[in-house]
Parts: C-alpha cells; structure tokens; sequence
C-alpha cells in the first residue's frame, strides 16, 4: 500500500514538474534572420503566438542582430534575449501605425517577461531623421512638429503593456526610444529588475513611466534617459499609482531623477523610494508634483545621493486643471538625502540636454515646498537633509525683495518644475502656502557668497525646526519667517549668534 502511494506522488511529481518547464520557441526556427536588412516581425509574432497557443513558453531572440517591427506579447510568455542578442526597432515609420506605436507592446495580458540579458535598440535617432523625411515629402502628417518636434504618434516607444497582470522585466538592456522608452499603464504587479536603459537619442526618453499601476518594484537598475528617469503619472480621475517601491536606483536625467506627475488626475498612494543616486540631471533630484486635482499622499523617500543636480527637493500644489477640483499633496516623509547643487548647466554635453529655461533670469534655485492660497502642501517631514549650494547670487541677474515676498509669482496653472517661479529669494530652502512642516536635522551650506537668506518661510501653518545648521551666513536675517503661525524652533545653529528673525504676522 505505501509503495504505490509512493510511486503515485512519484508520479505526480515527475508530470508536475514537466509542465512547469517551458518550451522553448527560437525565433530562428520560423524564420528569423541576423541580418540588419532583414526584417523580422512575422517570424517572432509567429513564434510568440506558438508560445502563446501552447499555454505558453520562453521565445528566444539568439545572439546576433534582428530587426524587427511592431510586435505584441501574449499571455504566459517569456520574451529571453540571450547574451550577445540585439533586438533593433525598424527604422522605417511606415512599418508601424496608429495602434501598434510601440516597438513591444501588450494589452491585457498575464504572466508576461522579458528576461535575458541582451539588448532592445529602439535605433531612435535613425528612426526619427526617418519621420522627418516622410513630414518633409507630406507622406505622413502632424502639426506639432513645425512648431517644436515630432509628435508621440510619430515617435514609437520601445515597450508599452496596458492592462496586464504579473508583469516582469529583467536584466535586459533598453537603448535609445524615440520617445518614451517604456511605458506601464494600469498594470498589476510588475517586477523591473537590474535593467539598464540607455536613452539619449532624442526628446521625450522617459526612462520609465508608471501610470495608474499597482504593486510595482523597480529595483536594482541603471537609468540615463533624456527627460525623467523615473516618472509615475496618473491620467485617470478615478484611478491611482498605489504600492509602488524604487529602490537601489542610479539615475542620470536631462529632466528629472524620480518624480510624481507631470500628469496627475487620479493619485499617488504609498509610494516608498530607498537608495537612489541621482547625477548630472538638469532638473531636480526628487520631484513631487500634484497639479491635476490628483490625491498625492504617503509618500516615504529615503537614502538619496544626488551630485551636480540642478534642484534637491520640488514639492509643487498647483491648479493646471480648468475644473473645480484642487489637488491634495500630504503626509510626505523625505530622510537621509545629500546633495550638491552647482551654479552651472548640470546635463552639459549630453546628446539630448534639458531645454533652456522659458522662464526669467534667474539665480541658484533652492529646494522648495509650495502650495496655493487656501490649498496648503500639509503634513511634510525632512529629516538628516544636506544641501550644498554653489551661491554667488547676483542681484543684477534678479532679486526679490524679502518685505516684498508676494513679488513671487504664484503661476497656479504653470508646468511643474523648479524653476516655475524664476527668482527665489532663498538660496536653501523655501516655503510657501503648507501646512504641519517638520525639518529635522538639517544643514545648508552654501559655497561663493549669496545675498538671499538661507531659508524663508512665507504661509505656513505649523512649522517645527529642530537642529538646523547654516554654516555660512551672508544675510541677516539667515531665516525669514512672514505669517507663520505656531512656529516651534529647537536648536537653530548658525555664525555669531545670529537666530531667527523677522517673523510677521
């Protein structure tokens, strides 16, 4: 009796296991070519559907060089790039349309992956002198590129899922979109794991874009992209980004490092960010921006090293949609962050580097937290922060008068980004309309003289300092409060005894 129930989960697991093995689908095998002027599309998708058809199985991409149009991944397969593999988008327009604008895309599928450790080329640069060559002959139309660049229907991404389930992303190396570089939309748990984007062929690279997902890592990875680097954006009202983790990250933009929004509708919910470094990016560091009536709340960032990065901390409320609905942006904890803010361009020399400012002259912008009259930024805590300021302001390049802070824009409808508000008149840190601030452990140095205080506080109900270091004071007052109420100061350290003043009610 025990011998046969011993040779019956014998059995079982023998069968188990064999149809936990995937098959394997070369792409060689139905008709794939390692030839640059050759394309494979038919080959892979047939090879896919196989997979797909069978229940599901890994499709190999083998080493060489495959060009490919337009392909869509199906349900229960594993997309393996081998080691030496080179998956190359196809360079002629014509080859995708209006429906399959990414080099790899899938709508409402499950248990998808892309495994390996080769690479995908989007080829964009190539592929975008190809779509202005079909503008310039009138073989395809869009209006938006005579006036700026070629339009997102012009520009195919090299992966965009849509309503998928267990999603995974791994090892693989992304290189070069035409536009966004990958895109993720009202996904359900997706892994990104020890991959590496390399895209600076043109406008628009988002290394990344999470919107309206859920249960989401991205870990372990290396992004260098010509616009955000990491981006989560929510475009549906009634949906929302929740349970999204980055962490062990290094992130090199022309825009931002990791940001919240532009667009945000929906909302922001239990993001947690751990050890990121962020370097030679144009814009900030960390952005967290809620300007679409979006809910942005519980959001913990931890672990941040960022060098040579044009702004540390933008936490922006505004009102850039034309309804009723005001945005909320609260219960915000930001620890352990080191960064270094130089005077100069910091994306110089990039092949794609951040757009000149359409904005005033303006100085060293510093970090900041800004709401609207009457819809405060609330519940915000800094913690273990360091900023270095390179300095050397100059009143003849602009100057807001510290009696005169209203002089400060509130441009409630602007895009989001640091330097929205052209002049500052703080080289640390400023804020403006919130509520319930807590900054903890702060110093803020600055390296060539600045004529702007170190911090200004200006609407903020509720602000609590405790142990604050500013080394260096050029102006006194260093710290500007102007109708702060409930102000809590603990240990405030600066030069000669200075301490805080200038508080109005």
């Amino acid at each position: 009796m025990m011998k046969n129930i011993f040779t019956s989960i014998l059995l079982l697991l023998v069968v188990t296991t064999a149809f936990s093995q995937k098959k394997d689908y070369n792409i060689i095998a139905y008709g794939a070519k390692a030839d640059k002027n050759h394309l494979n599309t038919i080959a892979i998708q047939k090879a896919i559907d196989a997979a797909n058809n069978a229940g599901g199985g890994r499709v190999i991409i083998p080493d060489g060089n495959y060009v490919t149009g337009p392909i869509i991944i199906k349900s229960n397969v594993e997309l393996h790039l081998t080691d030496n593999a080179v998956l190359l988008g196809s360079t002629n327009r014509m080859d995708f349309n209006d429906k399959l604008m990414a080099l790899i895309s899938a709508g409402g599928q499950q248990n998808i992956s892309m495994t390996g450790s080769g690479t995908i080329n989007g080829q964009g640069r190539e592929l975008v002198e190809n779509v202005l060559e079909l503008l310039s002959k009138g073989i395809i139309t869009d209006p938006q590129w005579k006036v700026k660049r070629p339009g997102e229907k012009n520009r195919p991404t090299l992966i965009s899922f849509s309503n998928c389930d267990d999603v995974k992303v791994t090892g693989v190396t992304l290189k070069d979109a035409s536009g966004w570089v990958q895109s993720y939309n009202k996904c359900k748990n997706v892994l990104i794991d020890s991959i590496l984007v390399q895209s600076t062929a043109y406008w628009n690279n988002d290394g990344i874009d999470i919107t309206d997902c859920k249960n989401v890592k991205i870990i372990n990875s290396t992004f260098n992209a010509a616009d955000d680097a990491v981006c989560l954006k929510s475009d549906d009202p009634n949906d929302e980004c929740n349970n999204i983790v980055v962490e062990n990250c290094i992130l090199r933009s022309s825009a931002s490092g990791f940001k919240l929004g532009t667009g945000s509708t929906g909302g922001f919910k239990h993001i947690r960010v751990n050890n990121i470094k962020v370097y030679n990016t144009y814009r900030s560091a960390i952005a967290l921006e809620s300007v679409d009536g979006a809910v942005l709340e519980d959001i913990d960032i931890r672990n941040v090293t960022a060098t040579n990065t044009g702004n540390a901390i933008f936490i922006r409320l505004g009102h850039r949609n034309t309804d009723n609905r005001y945005s909320t942006l609260r219960r915000v904890y930001i620890a352990n962050v080191k960064a270094e803010i130089p005077a100069g361009k910091p994306d110089i020399g990039y092949p794609m580097e951040g757009p000149p400012p359409k904005v005033a002259p303006h100085n060293v912008v510093p970090a900041s937290i800004t709401g609207l009259p009457g819809h405060p930024v609330e519940d915000v805590v800094l913690e273990n922060i360091e900023l270095n300021y390179a300095g050397g302001a100059d009143k003849n390049i602009a100057f807001i008068s510290t009696d005169n802070l209203g002089q400060v824009t509130e441009n409630a409808a602007g895009y989001p980004e640091f330097t929205m508000f052209g002049e500052l008149p703080a080289w640390g840190f400023y804020v403006r309309h919130a509520a319930g601030i807590t900054i903890k452990n702060m110093k803020v140095t600055v390296s060539t003289k600045d004529f702007r205080p170190a911090l200004v506080f200006d609407d903020v109900n509720g602000l609590k300092l405790d142990k604050i270091t500013i080394p260096t004071v050029n102006q006194s007052p260093a710290i500007i409060m102007n109708k702060v109420l409930q102000p809590l100061l603990k240990d405030v350290n600066m030069p000669g005894g200075f301490k805080v003043l200038i508080i109005k009610q």
